[in-house]
Order: C-alpha cells, then structure tokens, then sequence
C-alpha cells in the first residue's frame, strides 16, 4: 500500500507577501508548474464529517487519486495510479475501484459509488528545498476566486515548524489560520451556489 505522513505548514498570502518570499527565496531558478486537483465526496458528506478528504491530482501527465486522512502529526494519505481513462471515468461519477483507496474509504464507512465529483483547483506552483525542508508557493484558482499561499512541508512537525516561522518573521509576514485547500474550495462552492 502507498501511504505516507504529510507534514506540513500553511500561511495565506497577500500578492505582495507572496512577491516578497518569491524574492528572499532562490524561486527564480526552479520551474513554475501547472496541477489540477479534482475533488470528490458524498452526498451527505461523509467524508467531511471525518476530517478526510478525496481528489485525483493531474501533475507532471500523472493521475494520482489520493485520500487525505487526519493522522496524529498531520495527513496520512493514501495513493492508487489511475489511467487517464480511468480518471475521466471518475470524472463522469463512474467510479473505479482502486485497492489501497477502497480499503481506507471502507475502514471510513464509504463505498466508491456513493461518490461525486465536486469540480476542480488548479495551482500554479513552485518549490524550492530550503533548510531541510519544501518551501512552496502556491497561486490557486477556483470558482472564480484566486489566492495565495506558502506551505512548508517537512519530514518532522520540529523542523517544519521553525522553518515556517523563521520565514515569516524574516519577511514580516502575519500568521494566519489558514484551511486547507479543500476547505478553502467548499467554501467557494458553497457561496457559488
């Protein structure tokens, strides 16, 4: 089974915020890089109710369904391959099953064709390594609204956390309690509706 822990730390961003980190950090030497992520729940939110949350990711011509579980020192998550074939199925609420998923949306209560697609988050990204760390930065798009954000993702909750801070006391930036991205796109969702 593909598991692993995610670690990792999140600040909203003004665009000047965003410009100013951009400039502290060597981000003009990496790639910009374009990813969708196509989010997927029940009807009744189950999901949801559990802390988790479900999305196939479009990177680097890879499709990747991932579930987001909560997990004592951040997100266990958890991966099964699609083919582009079987991403579109899941696309059109004809769902696939995948094992390493199926077995955790069965340990939550939640069978495959209980799902639906919700829509979709496309980020323009870049990362840089920094300190023991992954410093990224992120400028998504969806439902009409934009923002900015910087991550900081780590092996460990002690070394993520002092780079975090360290960058946004360097750079006089305010901590702010910031959601994840796919509560920051239900929120959208819901407002659009």
């Amino acid at each position: 089974m593909v598991q692993e822990v995610e670690i990792e730390f999140k600040n909203l961003l003004t665009y000047d915020e965003y410009n100013r980190i951009y400039q502290f950090l060597p981000f003009k030497s990496v790639e910009l890089f374009e990813q969708t992520n196509y989010y997927f729940e029940t009807k009744d939110l189950k999901l949801r109710e559990q802390g988790a949350a479900l999305r196939i990711r479009h990177k680097n011509n890879k499709w990747v369904l991932t579930l987001k579980q909560p997990h004592s020192e951040g997100l266990l998550e958890t991966h099964d391959e699609l083919s582009p074939d079987e991403a579109n199925l899941w696309i059109q609420n004809k769902t696939t099953k995948k094992p390493d998923v199926a077995k955790q949306l069965n340990q939550l209560g939640v069978a495959e064709d209980e799902l639906i697609y919700l829509g979709s988050l496309t980020t323009r990204r870049c990362e840089v390594d920094y300190q023991d760390t992954t410093v990224v930065l992120d400028h998504s798009l969806y439902y009409g609204k934009e923002d900015f954000e910087l991550e900081v993702e780590a092996d460990t909750y002690v070394e993520g956390d002092a780079v975090f801070s360290h960058l946004l006391k360097e750079l006089n930036i305010p901590k702010r309690p910031t959601d994840n991205k796919i509560k920051r796109f239900y929120q959208a969702k819901l407002e659009s509706e």
